[in-house]
């Protein structure tokens, strides 16, 4: 495992990658500590502002194309830039259950099942992983 072909990748990649990478830590940090208090307030607020980086990072990011520069992965970024703030929204509205719901599908379906696709041969984190 090499980080090399991460830090060498053109930009967005790089700062794309450390905002998931910080965001699944946090995220498994907020799914494993006590609820509602403030630190997972304060730590849910970065958390949602890193999936947004991650998302919006994506549109410049475009090594599979299905339509002009976009792929399907664009399609679930628009959804988390919607999701990410409703889930907080959510949150301030006392809507637990649903805020809890979209957390959680954030987490597994935007950051660990996304990220599983960024190790498939000819991308970077293939080469980070597994070597060239």
């Amino acid at each position: 495992m090499s980080l090399g072909p991460l830090l060498s990748a053109p930009p967005p990649i790089p700062w794309h990658a450390f905002a998931a990478f910080a965001a699944l830590a946090i995220g498994g940090a907020q799914l494993a500590l006590p609820k509602g208090t403030p630190r997972h307030r304060m730590l849910g607020y970065v958390w949602a502002g890193l999936m947004l980086v991650v998302a919006i990072s994506s549109f410049w990011i475009r090594q599979i194309r299905l339509i002009g520069p976009f792929g399907p992965i664009h399609i679930l970024s628009i959804l988390v830039i919607v999701t990410a703030p409703l889930a907080v929204w959510y949150a301030h509205t006392h809507k637990v259950a649903a805020h809890r719901g979209a957390m959680i599908k954030l987490y597994l379906f935007a950051l660990i099942g996304a990220g599983i696709f960024t190790l498939l041969p000819g991308r970077v984190m293939h080469a980070v992983v597994y070597g060239q």
